[in-house]
């Protein structure tokens, strides 16, 4: 019963993980100092060992990200790790999170990550970097690009971190229900289409969007390249991906996904990593 109860905690502290709230930046600085082997890290007293490991992980990620999203960061990214929940709710308004991309585009990290959670640190980690990425080029994740991309591109750049807590079987099965990611929905400022909008919980909309994701990298992994560069240089979202797929998004995911969804019993499939165009997935 523990254990169940852990892992339904668990699952609630997954929502969301970037967040429009936050204190201003001399606010942040309060109450951390540098970490004296990564000037890009910064702890709260006790929290050394955070540190550490966030330091021992840190390159690898930073490249991870770098990789997928074709550009390198146009400044170190900026990681403040915190001892205390007190620490992390200080900075982090929203509640339920374990990790948060500020407004100032801070990256935030909760000591659950170091505890009850510690084996979803490298997955969250490359996830929020991916956010943090984008909002160095784009601003603090830009409206102008939807949330299902701004979460999906994360997730795969963690190779799905962020979207541990919903199954293919349960993306799938949503999706042949009509609960399912509206593609051709714009998001623009005041009005984000998030999991709710499409009668997706947020573990199902994580999973859609990465899958999605996925399959247009493996779709034409040159045109994803050109897209996403294209993107981070401020190009429209949809125009961008004409000029780079000669297709309409839309159109293309929805025949995609509805030709797994439909033709494929995805309960003995785990993970939304495509090997190719051809319809499949295989265990990440």
């Amino acid at each position: 019963m523990r254990t169940l109860l852990a892992l339904g905690l668990c699952s609630y502290m997954l929502l969301g993980c970037v967040t429009p709230d936050g204190p201003a930046p001399q606010t942040q600085a309060e109450g951390f100092r540098p970490y004296p082997s990564d000037p890009r890290i910064r702890l709260e007293e006790g929290a050394s060992a955070h540190a550490a490991r966030v330091h021992a992980l840190l390159d690898a990620a930073v490249a991870r990200v770098e990789r997928v999203h074709g550009l390198p960061f146009r400044a170190p990214p900026n990681i403040h790790v915190c001892a205390t929940v007190t620490c992390f709710t200080r900075l982090v308004k929203t509640p339920g999170l374990t990790a948060a991309v500020v407004a100032d585009n801070r990256l935030v990290l909760s000591p659950r990550l170091f505890g009850v959670e510690a084996d979803r640190l490298p997955g969250i980690l490359a996830h929020e970097l991916s956010h943090v990425h984008l909002g160095q080029r784009l601003g603090h994740y830009s409206p102008w690009i939807p949330v299902w991309f701004h979460e999906g591109l994360a997730t795969a750049v963690a190779e799905g971190g962020g979207a541990e807590f919903a199954s293919d079987r349960a993306t799938y099965t949503a999706w042949r229900d009509g609960r399912r990611i509206d593609f051709d929905r714009r998001d623009v400022p005041g009005q984000r289409h998030r999991a709710e909008a499409f009668g997706l919980d947020i573990h199902e909309f994580y999973r859609q969007a990465w899958c999605a994701v996925e399959l247009l990298r493996a779709h034409d992994p040159a045109a994803f390249r050109r897209w996403l560069v294209a993107l981070q240089e401020g190009a429209d979202f949809h125009i961008a991906f004409a000029d780079a797929y000669n297709t309409d998004l839309a159109k293309l995911l929805n025949s995609q996904l509805d030709s797994i969804a439909l033709a494929t019993e995805p309960a003995s499939h785990e993970g939304c990593a495509h090997p190719g165009p051809q319809v499949g997935h295989r265990h990440r």
